[in-house]
């Protein structure tokens, strides 16, 4: 399966526009570690971009989250590591790789930079900045849905929390105009 493919499935499956949006947030944060921590960019862009599949499916069902994936992408020969990762950020399987653990933090960091974003005097992506992210991150009600305790997993990357955010943040600061935050 190729990007443009898994695009079009994203699309055939999301129908909520903000859904599809976080989708192609995550694929930029997973390429970004991906160009960091040595791993194959296509790839965890893929991990990225499918590992919310189901979502609108599985809404009110949450414990079948990524279940439904599963069974959507077996037709398709993904690497064997994408399937863990999508597995792995929801909980399904433990974290066993840099992949597994980047997809883990890096689902609710893009929640985090978008609700920062947003509370930014011109909502543009590219005016935010780490100290600026930072805050609002320190911030315990702000954007409660970011879990600060999974964000705060990438340290199983060997990565502080500065430089997995900027990562994060660089990563859809190149996709603002995707992201309709430009």
């Amino acid at each position: 399966m190729n990007r443009e493919e898994a695009l079009e499935l994203v699309k055939q499956h999301l129908h909520n526009k903000n859904l599809v949006k976080h989708c192609l947030a995550v694929e930029a944060c997973m390429k970004g570690l991906a160009r960091r921590l040595g791993g194959n960019e296509e790839i965890w862009g893929l991990a990225g971009l499918l590992h919310d599949l189901d979502y609108e499916l599985t809404e009110k069902s949450p414990e079948l989250h990524t279940t439904e994936t599963v069974k959507m992408l077996e037709k398709y020969s993904l690497p064997a590591e994408v399937i863990q990762a999508i597995q792995a950020h929801a909980g399904r399987v433990p974290c066993q790789s840099a992949m597994d653990w980047s997809i883990y933090s890096a689902d609710p960091t893009t929640g985090l930079i978008i609700a920062a974003t947003l509370m930014h005097p011109d909502k543009k992506l590219k005016s935010v900045d780490l100290e600026f992210l930072k805050r609002r991150y320190k911030e315990k009600h702000f954007a409660r849905g970011a879990r600060r305790e999974e964000i705060e997993q990438c340290a199983n990357l060997g990565l502080s929390l500065d430089e997995f955010l900027t990562i994060c943040l660089e990563s859809m600061q190149g996709i603002d105009q995707d992201l309709g935050l430009a």
